[in-house]
C-alpha cells in the first residue's frame, strides 16, 4: 500500500469511527447551535459542577474564565481554546481538578468526562486539520534560507546571521505560528539575496585566479618589531611562542589576516614548551579582529600541544581583516602576568609558565563548490567569453530563448517542486525586458533569479491540506534532516513516485544522514560536519538549548576551572554522544542513563575522571562514582540550564520535564515573583521553594518539575559536581546539597544517579517525548491533543521494531502526521 493511501485511511478512520453522538457539531433545523448533544450536556454539567467555583469570570484562578468558554457553546472547539481544553482534560485525569479540597466527582463521572471530552476535542481538531491542515503557512528559517541559497547558487558564504533573530530560546524556530514576518524581515531577506547573488555572479564572471595560499614560518608569525611591547607571539629559539596568560588577544597573528571574506583551511604546526604536570599545553584557536573595540572572538578549535611538534588542521570562515588568535587557555595551569596590557620579548621566560611554540602555519582559501559547478548552476551549458574591460560574459546566439530556459531550470530548483504552467512567465517577461533595453544576458538572468529568490514559493513551504505529494515529502524530509533543499537523488525519487514506498523512504533517511553501511562516504563540504552530526548539531541547538551556551558565563572567581577549552569540549561531548546514539541506533533510555560518555583529556580532568589522555574524543566507560552518564549530567546541558552564578531547581526541572519527558509546564501565574538566591548562604534554594510548593496554586506545577531540578542541584552552574553550596559573600562552603525527592507518581530517589535510573526505566515516555519534539521540529506545528495517539503509535512502532534513536527518527518520518500538511 502506498503511503498516501495509508494516510487517507487513518484520517477517515479517525473521523468516522467515532459515533455520531460524540460529534458535538450538529445543528438543529433552524440553524441554531445544538445545546443538548451528549457531549455538550456531559461536559457542561461536569464543568459547571466542579470547575466554575474557581474559574469563572475575568478574575478566575490562573486567568481561566470557563464561564466565558461555556457561553460560546460547545458545538466546536473555538479558536484559542485547544490548549484550554487539553489542560482541563489533563488536570482532571491526574486528579488535580477539582482541587483536593473541592467537591470530588465520582470515578465514573470523572472517567466519563475524560473519555467523552477527549474524543470531542480530538475529532474537532482532526476535522479542522482535514480542512486546513495541521501546519500553518510556514516559511524557511534563517538557517534554511542560508543553506537553500548555498544550494541553488553554489556559494558558501555565511548568511543566517544577517537575517532577523527568530525568537529563541524557547521552542523551535521551525514552528509556523511563531514565525513573524515584518517589513524588517522582508528588507533583510532582500539584502541577503543580493549578497548571495553578488557572491555567485562575481565569482562566476571573473577570470580564474589562484586561490590565496600562504606558508608562514616563525619569522613571519612573530611580531614585526621585536623590541616593542605588543600582543603578537615572540621569537624564542627559532619558534613563535605564546605564553600562558589571561590577556585577551595575546597570541594574535596578523600574518593570518584574511584579505577577503572566505573559508580558509589551516595547518598549524605547534608544540608545547615548559609542559605542566597535568600533561600538554591545552591551546585554543579563535578568530576576530583581535582589537579592544571589537571584543567578540569566534571559537574554532582546541588542542593539546605536546613536547613533539604536531599538525592541527581546521577550516574556518574569516571576514576580511580578521585573523587568528592562538594561545594557551587552560585555566588550571600557571599563568604569566604582564604589566600595561602588553607583552615584551623575554618577559614570559623567567616566569616559568607553559607556552605554545608555533613552527609553521599553512593557510589556503577554499570553496565548497568548484567554479565549474557554480557556473553550471547559474548558466547551464551557456559558454563564457572574455568581456571588454576585463572579466567574462555569457555568449548566446539566441539570448531570449536561453534566458527563458535557464530561468525555468533555476526556478524548478529554487521552488523545490515541478513548475506549474506559466509559473515564471512574469519573471521571464521582466528579464526579457532588460535584454530588450540593452542589458547583458547575465544581468537579465540575475534580475530574474532575484525575483525568484524573493518569491513566496522560495521562502515558504508550499503544502496543501491532506496527504503530501512526493515532491512536498521530499522537501519536508530534506529540511528536517539537513535544513537544506532536496538533492538530485531525492528529487528524482520524488518525481518517479518511488519516495511513496516505505522502504525507499527509510533508505533516504539513512542516506541523508550519511549512514550508508560503508566507510567510503565522501568528506563533508566546507563549513559542515558529516551529515548525522550536522543533523544532531542543528536539532540539539534548539531541542536542548545548546545554542544558548554563551548566553551567560560562569562567575570566573567561583568557577575558575571553566575556560574556553572546556566550553568547546562540553559541546563536543554532547554532539558526539548523540551522533553515536543515532548512527548505532542505541536505545532511547541511554539519553538519560548511559554507562559511558565521550571525553577528551581536558574535559575528563574537569569532571575528575582519571586515565583519559589526548584531545581526541573517545568513548569512556563511567564508574558510579563519576555521577556522569546521559544528557542530564553532561556539562553543556548543566551549563545552559544555569545562569552562570546560581542554579535553580525550577529552571532545570522545567527543562527536564519539557525537553526530555514531554511535559508542558505553563508559565507562572501573574504576580508570582522569581526566587532570588540567598547569597548569604543562610537558606538553601529548597527551603526557599517550600513557600511555592506549599501553595495550592503553585504546587500543581512545581510537583511536576522541582524533583528533577533538586536532583541536579548536585551540579554547580558550570557543570561540576558539588556536595555543598558555596557562600557567595565569603567564598566558604555553605549548606549541604540535598538532592533527594519524590517524582509526581510517588517514586522516591536519593540523588541524580537514582533519578536517571527511574527515568530510564520508562523508555516509553522518553520515546514519546523525543518523537513529539522531532515531529514539531520536522513539520513546523506544535503537537495538538489529537496528535497524542500518533506520537504514542510512533513510540510503540519504534519499540516493537527493537530499535533505538534512528529507528525512532524513521518512525517519525513514516507517520501520517509527518506525511500530511
Amino acid at each position: 500500500m502506498s503511503v498516501p493511501g495509508y494516510q487517507k485511511i487513518l484520517l477517515l478512520a479517525a473521523v468516522l469511527l467515532l459515533s455520531t453522538d460524540q460529534l458535538s457539531v450538529a445543528k438543529d433545523q433552524s440553524g441554531e447551535k445544538a445545546s443538548a448533544t451528549p457531549v455538550a450536556a456531559l461536559v457542561q454539567t461536569f464543568v459547571r459542577s466542579h470547575c466554575l467555583d474557581c474559574h469563572a469570570g475575568p478574575d478566575g484562578e490562573a486567568g481561566l474564565d470557563l464561564q466565558a468558554v461555556l457561553a460560546r457553546g460547545l458545538d466546536v472547539v473555538h479558536p484559542g481554546e485547544d490548549r484550554v481544553w487539553s489542560q482541563i482534560i489533563d488536570r482532571v485525569a491526574v486528579g488535580e481538578m477539582p482541587p483536593p479540597d473541592g467537591e470530588q466527582p465520582s470515578s465514573e463521572a470523572r472517567d466519563s468526562f475524560i473519555s467523552v471530552a477527549s474524543d470531542w476535542l480530538q475529532v474537532n481538531q482532526r476535522l479542522r486539520q482535514a480542512g486546513y491542515g495541521r501546519v500553518q503557512a510556514r516559511r524557511l528559517t534563517r538557517l534554511q534560507i542560508e543553506r537553500s541559497l548555498h544550494d541553488v547558487l553554489a556559494i558558501d558564504i555565511p548568511l543566517a546571521d544577517k537575517l532577523p533573530d527568530e525568537g529563541r530560546p524557547r521552542g523551535f524556530t521551525t514552528v509556523a505560528e511563531r514565525q513573524a514576518v515584518s517589513y524588517h524581515h522582508l528588507a533583510s531577506h532582500l539584502k541577503v539575496v543580493d549578497l548571495a547573488l553578488n557572491e555567485a555572479f562575481g565569482r562566476a564572471l571573473e577570470k580564474w585566479q589562484q586561490p590565496l595560499s600562504r606558508d608562514l614560518n616563525p619569522q613571519a608569525i612573530v611580531r614585526t618589531r621585536p623590541q616593542s611591547r605588543c600582543r603578537e607571539p615572540e621569537l624564542r629559539e627559532g619558534r613563535a611562542v605564546v605564553w600562558s596568560c589571561s590577556m585577551p588577544y595575546y597570541g594574535r597573528i596578523p600574518a593570518t589576516t584574511a584579505p577577503a571574506d572566505g573559508w580558509y583551511r589551516f595547518r598549524l604546526h605547534a608544540a608545547g614548551i615548559k609542559l605542566p604536570e597535568s600533561g600538554g599545553v591545552w591551546t585554543a584557536v579563535h578568530s576576530g579582529p583581535c582589537v579592544s573595540n571589537a571584543p567578540i572572538l569566534e571559537p574554532i578549535i582546541s588542542f593539546e600541544a605536546l613536547a613533539e611538534t604536531r599538525v592541527v588542521e581546521f577550516e574556518t570562515w574569516l571576514q576580511r581583516g580578521h585573523m587568528l588568535e592562538v594561545r594557551p587557555q587552560d585555566s588550571t595551569i600557571k599563568r604569566a602576568s604582564f604589566r600595561g596590557g602588553q607583552v615584551g620579548t623575554g618577559e614570559g621566560e623567567p616566569q616559568n609558565v607553559p607556552g605554545v611554540a608555533i613552527d609553521r602555519i599553512e593557510m589556503q582559501q577554499v570553496h565548497r563548490y568548484e567554479l565549474a559547478e557554480l557556473r553550471q548552476r547559474l548558466f547551464g551549458e551557456l559558454p563564457l567569453k572574455p568581456k571588454k574591460g576585463g572579466g567574462l560574459e555569457l555568449a548566446s546566439a539566441q539570448p531570449d530563448q536561453d534566458l527563458a530556459a535557464q530561468i525555468k531550470v533555476f526556478a524548478g530548483r529554487a521552488y523545490r517542486r515541478p513548475l506549474r504552467p506559466g509559473a515564471v512567465n512574469g519573471v521571464i517577461r521582466l528579464a526579457g525586458q532588460m535584454l530588450a533595453e540593452g542589458h547583458s544576458l547575465s544581468d537579465a538572468l540575475r534580475a530574474g533569479y532575484r525575483t525568484i529568490l524573493c518569491n513566496p514559493e522560495f521562502c515558504y513551504f508550499v503544502e496543501e491540506p491532506g496527504p503530501l505529494p512526493a515532491a512536498a515529502i521530499a522537501t519536508r524530509l530534506s529540511y528536517f534532516l539537513t535544513a537544506a533543499p532536496p538533492d538530485q537523488q531525492l528529487f528524482a525519487r520524488a518525481r518517479s513516485g518511488e519516495l511513496l514506498d516505505q522502504a525507499v523512504l527509510q533508505s533516504e533517511v539513512d542516506r541523508l544522514l550519511g549512514i550508508t553501511g560503508s566507510d567510503s562516504a565522501s568528506p563533508p563540504p566546507v563549513g559542515r560536519s558529516e551529515p548525522a552530526r550536522q543533523f544532531i548539531t542543528d536539532f540539539a541547538a534548539e531541542w536542548l538549548d545548546l545554542d544558548q551556551i554563551d548566553f551567560t558565563q560562569p562567575d570566573r572567581k567561583r568557577y575558575w576551572q571553566f575556560d574556553p577549552i572546556v566550553r568547546m569540549a562540553m559541546l563536543d561531548e554532547t554532539h558526539t554522544f548523540l551522533t553515536m546514539l543515532l548512527r548505532e541506533d542505541r536505545p532511547v533510555s541511554e539519553l538519560v542513563d548511559a554507562d559511558y560518555t565521550f571525553l577528551n583529556g581536558r574535559l575528563a580532568r574537569y569532571y575528575n575522571i582519571p586515565a583519559v589522555e589526548g584531545d581526541a574524543f573517545q568513548r569512556v566507560a563511567l564508574s558510579p562514582v563519576s555521577h556522569r552518564g546521559g544528557l542530564l549530567t553532561q556539562g553543556a546541558v548543566l551549563k545552559v540550564t544555569a545562569n552562570g552564578s546560581t542554579t535553580s531547581p525550577v529552571v532545570r526541572g522545567a527543562w527536564v520535564a519539557e525537553r526530555l519527558l514531554g511535559v508542558v509546564i505553563p508559565p507562572p501565574p501573574a504576580g508570582v515573583p522569581a526566587i532570588e538566591p540567598d547569597i548569604r548562604g543562610s537558606t538553601t534554594i529548597r527551603e526557599q521553594l517550600e513557600r511555592h510548593r506549599s501553595d495550592a496554586g503553585c504546587a500543581s506545577c512545581h510537583r511536576l518539575m522541582d524533583p528533577f531540578g533538586f536532583a541536579l542541584e548536585s551540579f554547580d552552574p558550570a557543570g561540576q559536581w558539588r556536595e555543598r553550596y558555596t557562600v557567595r559573600a565569603k567564598g566558604k562552603p555553605g549548606p549541604a546539597v540535598v538532592s533527594s525527592d519524590r517524582l509526581p507518581d510517588g517514586r522516591e530517589f536519593a540523588n541524580a544517579d537514582e533519578l536517571k535510573q527511574l527515568l530510564a526505566a520508562d523508555s516509553g515516555q522518553l520515546a514519546r517525548a523525543l518523537a513529539g519534539h522531532l515531529l514539531v521540529y520536522g513539520t513546523g506545528a506544535e503537537l495538538t491533543f489529537a496528535d497524542r495517539q500518533a506520537v504514542a503509535a510512533i513510540a510503540a512502532e519504534s519499540s516493537a521494531a527493537g530499535g533505538g534513536l534512528r529507528t525512532l527518527v524513521k518512525a517519525v518520518v513514516e507517520s501520517p502526521v509527518f506525511l500530511m500538511k
